[in-house]
């Protein structure tokens, strides 16, 4: 039997005789004798072998017309053809042709955890690559800590971060640096004189130390509350309620001096703290409310007789300033005959007499 075979640019024609690779034909015309097969591959193909790949690289010719490349079990390779990302190949053993194409290969070594070789980041979002990859986001208001196989590795800013999907668990425990407020509501309390009492106490912090806080501490946000509520307790058992109402405004400044050093140790920063409400009892509200009416009584009581000790002492300087000047007497007289005037609407003459002469009596000495 003999075939006529045309072999074309870019194509390579595999020559097989019982099953055996006898010859490798590249671009041209062949005569083929005898009961021979021969099979075409197109070199803008990757390179599938019909047959066990090990028996062909046997034949030096077509050996090196391939690029072979081993993925091993915990590998993956990124295959780019002409600098363009193209897939990704698993484990195996893969033949491709060379010349037609540029053929590059990234191993990758799924069994580490971090990305130390040279990929883009954002073809670690293309949709092949993605199920091989772990993304954690730390936002720009949080700091994160990375923990391998269930130890600490690193903090981390903000950012977004990829490593590799393997066994191995990868855990992020993210923490708000931002300030924020903490709120202890209800707390009955007794003060230095035994007054039963309610507050309402807030505290202002923000993470300073996410590694303290979160790492050396557990649940540091519950261990700051019980902080600020015993420094709170002792604060309220050290004055009277006379006292307490009096330094409401150092509170501050009292409870952060007592405070600042444990907090320090949760990795927390306290930067405000003060009383919201202070709720008193019904009776005790009552009682307040009789002292502080009684107080006002008698600043009122006080006020009135300043005042009328004021006019009266006005009163008698008046009159020793007119008992000494006769002109000023009449002055006052005159005026007080103006007053009387202006509320007489008209007057009435009966009788006789000299009237002009009787209003000269009364108005002129």
């Amino acid at each position: 039997m003999i075939k006529y075979i045309t072999i074309n640019a870019y194509q390579v024609g595999l020559v097989f005789e019982r099953g055996k690779l006898t010859d490798v034909l590249q671009e041209g015309n062949f005569w083929i004798v005898g009961n021979k097969e021969v099979k075409l591959f197109e070199m803008k193909q990757s390179f599938v072998a019909t047959v066990e790949l090990n028996i062909l690289l046997e034949n030096s010719t077509l050996a090196s017309m391939l690029e072979i490349v081993e993925v091993g079990d915990t590998e993956i390779a990124l295959y780019f053809t002409n600098g363009m990302f193209k897939e990704v190949l698993q484990t195996g053993r893969y033949a491709f042709w060379k010349g037609y194409l540029t053929n590059e290969f990234i191993k990758v070594d799924l069994a580490k955890v971090a990305i130390k070789e040279n990929i883009n980041t954002s073809l670690l979002e293309n949709i092949k690559l993605r199920m091989y990859t772990r993304k954690f986001q730390v936002f720009n208001y949080e700091k994160g800590l990375l923990f391998i196989n269930g130890t600490f590795a690193k903090e981390l800013s903000a950012g977004t971060f990829y490593f590799w999907n393997n066994a191995i668990p990868i855990d992020v425990i993210k923490v708000d640096i931002r300030q924020k407020q903490m709120e202890i509501s209800g707390q009955e309390l007794l003060t230095k004189d035994k007054a039963a009492l309610r507050i309402n106490f807030f505290v202002n912090y923000k993470v300073t130390d996410i590694q303290k806080a979160v790492v050396e501490n557990k649940d540091y946000e519950k261990q700051l509350y019980v902080l600020m509520q015993l420094a709170l307790r002792a604060f309220v058992g050290g004055f009277t309620l006379d006292e307490l109402l009096s330094k409401k405004d150092r509170i501050t400044e009292i409870i952060l001096e007592d405070t600042q050093a444990r907090a320090k140790e949760l990795g927390v920063a306290i930067t405000d703290a003060g009383i919201r409400d202070v709720i008193l009892p019904g009776e005790m509200k009552e009682i307040m409310n009789q002292v502080l009416m009684a107080e006002k009584k008698a600043q009122a009581n006080s006020i009135m007789r300043r005042e009328e000790t004021a006019a009266t002492r006005s009163l008698l300087n008046t009159a020793k300033l007119m008992e000494e000047n006769e002109m000023l007497w009449k002055l006052k007289e005159m005026e007080y005959v103006e007053k009387i005037a202006d509320r007489i609407g008209e007057i009435t003459i009966s009788g006789s007499g000299n009237v002009i002469g009787q209003l000269k009596e009364i108005f002129v000495k």
